[in-house]
C-alpha cells in the first residue's frame, strides 16, 4: 500500500484535516492499532473538525468584533448589577433560535460592548452568522451607499445575519435618514433573526431619542417587547485599571 500516495491524494482533494490526521497516524503507527472502521471514523472526524474550525474562524473574522471576548473572561466580581445566571442562560444561544433580542445598557466603561462581543463570539462558535457594527459608522456607510446605489445590497447583507450587534446606539444624533434605515433594518429582522443593541442611554429614553413618534413606536415595538435586558451599573472598569 502506497501510504504517501494516499496522503498526496487527500491533499489534492483538499481533505487537509484528513491528510494531517492520516500522516500523524502513520508516524505514530496508530493506523496499525485501529480497525478499518475505527480508522475511517478517525479520519472523517478529523476532517469534520478541521472544517468546523475553519468555518468558526471565518465567522469570527467576518463579524468584525470590537473585542476578542469570551464568556470565560467576563468579570462577575465587580459591582455592576450583572446577574451571572441570566448571562449564562444567554450563552446557550437559545435566544437566537427563538429570534429574540438582547438590550445591554449602562454607563460608559462598565463592559457593555465586551459582553455583546462575547455573546457574538459564542454564537459564531455555535455556527451562527454574526455581524458587529458601531452604529455611527454603520449609518455613515449606509448614507454613502445611497450615492453608489449599493444601499439595498448592504441592507440585504445585514438581513442575512443570524445576529446583528449594534453598538453605541444613541451616541450620535438620529436624523430622518437614520430613522428610516433603522426601521428598515429592524423590520427586516423582526421575528426572523436576533439583534443585540448596546447603549449608554436607558431603554426608557429611547423613544425620545428617536425624535419622531410614529417611527419610534414602530421601531421600539419590534425590539423592546419580550427582549432580554442587561442593565449595568457602576463606575467605569477602565478607571479602576489605572
Amino acid at each position: 500500500m502506497n501510504n504517501q500516495g494516499t496522503v498526496e491524494k487527500m491533499k489534492s482533494m483538499k481533505l487537509f484535516g484528513m491528510q494531517r490526521a492520516f500522516a500523524v497516524a502513520l508516524e505514530t503507527k496508530e493506523n496499525q492499532r485501529l480497525t478499518a472502521d475505527e480508522l475511517i471514523n478517525y479520519l472523517i472526524e478529523s476532517e469534520f473538525n478541521f472544517r468546523q474550525n475553519i468555518r468558526m474562524n471565518n465567522a469570527i473574522k467576518n463579524a468584525k468584533f470590537r473585542y476578542m471576548a469570551s464568556m470565560e473572561d467576563i468579570n462577575f466580581t465587580q459591582n455592576r448589577n450583572l446577574d451571572k445566571n441570566a448571562i449564562m442562560r444567554l450563552f446557550d444561544c437559545a435566544f437566537i433560535e427563538k429570534k429574540e433580542n438582547v438590550l445591554i445598557t449602562g454607563p460608559t466603561g462598565v463592559g457593555k460592548s465586551y459582553i455583546a462581543s462575547a455573546l457574538g463570539h459564542q454564537a459564531c462558535m455555535m455556527g451562527y452568522k454574526v455581524r458587529y457594527f458601531n452604529v455611527g459608522k454603520l449609518f455613515t456607510t449606509l448614507k454613502m451607499s445611497k450615492a453608489d446605489n449599493s444601499y439595498l445590497k448592504e441592507i440585504n447583507r445585514i438581513e442575512k445575519q443570524n445576529v446583528l450587534i449594534l453598538d453605541d446606539f444613541g451616541l450620535h444624533p438620529i436624523d430622518a435618514f437614520i430613522r428610516i434605515a433603522l426601521l428598515e433594518i429592524i423590520e427586516d429582522r423582526h421575528g426572523k433573526a436576533s439583534t443585540i443593541i448596546v447603549s449608554q442611554i436607558p431603554v426608557k429614553d429611547w423613544h425620545e431619542l428617536m425624535g419622531e413618534k410614529t417611527i419610534a413606536d414602530a421601531i421600539l415595538d419590534r425590539i423592546v417587547h419580550d427582549s432580554h435586558r442587561i442593565e449595568l451599573e457602576g463606575q467605569s472598569m477602565r478607571k479602576k485599571k489605572l
